[in-house]
């Protein structure tokens, strides 16, 4: 008897993002060589179906004969077998539907079968928009990254097959795990995959893009890991395809600016300081080396020390406005607060904002744009009489009052005698002017 396994059901896909590696190809003496085993076929008629359909030389009549085999011998000893060459078959006759349908009939027969789960896996893994797809993928990639040797391949052919598909389980545990914003589970796929391929494996296709999903994954995790985010999107800019190189050269300089630059540095925002020779190093490893070392930006100002400065560098307070003395009495010490506050204390003004809350005794607004913006009030205004009528929230209002006081944290500045803006005084009538004549 004839004994035929399948050694390879992945072929290479052409302008797409994913592909399959083409993985074994063995011939016949080369199969028989990797069995454990013979399995006889004792029913001359079984025997002689079987040897029909595995001798047909065109895919779509080996397809047909291999299907018409199994329904007639659906308990047959060489059913997993039949359904290996079933996926090849339909494989190269470009039925991808047909050939997913025999991956999860052949999963029923054999669930650790490392071939059906590769194109479940790679099929599935293309769906992005759904996510019930991409986390049967990522289940069925673990399944496989663990199973077993099967009997009928050798230990070289075996790890072959590992080598070749592993990749490809890695990925689909990768973008699952990006769908669900697990940049953590993400990050530790991706890096799984890259070392699974040799170097230059990376420098293109679906080991290109690992690079840079790996890189985003990086500078989209809380907090962001702009070191390792900086790397893999420059390592994947020094390889990328011309429709797309400029563009992610441009994020990674984005993320290496925030890392390295202060925010005001202009000379290191445009010359980007040091960032050649990390295009150098990234252009020839993988993951960073040890002399990879990017030097961080000194810290910001803290709102104290900008406070601070305000301080420092106004001759006189009266003339800041009225947002910059918010600032210091929310941020500043209790010495540089104290300092405007001396100058704001019984000073009657008119302060305009939103209304948050409202009685007819007191106002509460939100005047500073960050308190607009998350409707919080910073002032009350304590009214001199009751409001004879009562804004709704979200008005925009006016009033005149006088600085009383002010608590820090949360910040909250309270005025007294708080009165709506006089009403314009109305144009006195002109007197007509009389001429002596009579005429006017």
């Amino acid at each position: 008897m004839k004994k035929v396994v399948v050694a390879s059901v992945l072929a290479v896909g052409a302008c797409t993002a994913y592909y399959l590696p083409a993985a074994l190809a063995l011939d016949d003496a080369q199969n028989q060589g990797a069995q454990s085993g013979q399995i006889t076929i004792k029913d001359p008629a079984e025997y002689n179906a079987y040897t029909n359909a595995v001798g047909q030389s065109s895919p779509a009549a080996k397809a047909s004969a291999i299907e018409q085999f199994l329904q007639q011998y659906p308990n047959s000893q060489v059913k997993e077998e039949m359904l290996e060459q079933l996926m090849a078959a339909y494989e190269q006759a470009g039925q991808a539907d047909k050939e997913l349908d025999a991956a999860n009939r052949l999963l029923q027969v054999n669930p650790n079968s490392i071939r059906a789960l590769t194109i479940v896996v790679y099929m599935e893994k293309k769906q992005t928009s759904d996510q019930a797809k991409l986390d049967d993928a990522a289940a069925k990639a673990k399944t496989a990254l663990n199973a077993p040797k099967p009997s009928n391949l050798s230990d070289a052919d075996f790890q072959k097959l590992k080598t070749a598909t592993t990749p490809i389980f890695e990925d689909a545990i990768a973008v699952d795990a990006n769908g669900k914003k697990d940049y953590k589970g993400a990050i530790e796929a991706y890096t799984a995959e890259l070392k699974a391929y040799d170097p230059a494996q990376t420098q293109s296709g679906p080991g290109l893009l690992a690079t840079y999903n790996l890189g985003n994954a990086y500078v989209s995790q809380d907090p962001k890991d702009l070191v390792n985010g900086v790397w893999f999107l420059t390592r994947a800019a020094q390889y990328a395809p011309a429709g797309y190189k400029d563009q992610i050269e441009k994020a990674a300089e984005y993320w290496y600016k925030k890392y390295h630059c202060a925010q005001n540095d202009t000379a290191c925002q445009t010359n980007l300081d040091g960032y050649a020779a990390i295009q150098q190093l990234a252009k020839a490893n993988v993951f960073p080396p040890d002399s990879y070392k990017p030097v961080a930006a000194p810290p910001p100002p803290s709102p104290q020390d900008l406070a601070h400065q305000a301080i420092a560098s106004t001759p006189d307070l009266k003339t800041l406005a009225l947002g910059d003395k918010e600032f210091i009495l929310a941020n500043g010490t209790p010495d540089d607060a104290a300092k405007v506050w001396d100058v704001l204390k019984d000073v009657t003004a008119e302060v305009p904002g939103t209304v948050v809350t409202a009685t007819a005794d007191s106002v509460q607004l939100a005047v500073s744009d960050d308190a607009k913006a998350s409707n919080k009030a910073d002032f009350t205004i304590n009214m001199k009489t009751p409001l004879k009528e009562v804004p709704q929230a979200g008005a925009q209002v006016k009033y005149t009052a006088t600085f009383d006081s002010y608590t820090q944290n949360p910040l909250m500045i309270i005025l007294k005698d708080g009165e709506p803006p006089a009403a314009p005084k109305k144009p006195t009538a002109r007197r007509p002017v009389h001429h002596p004549s009579g005429r006017k």
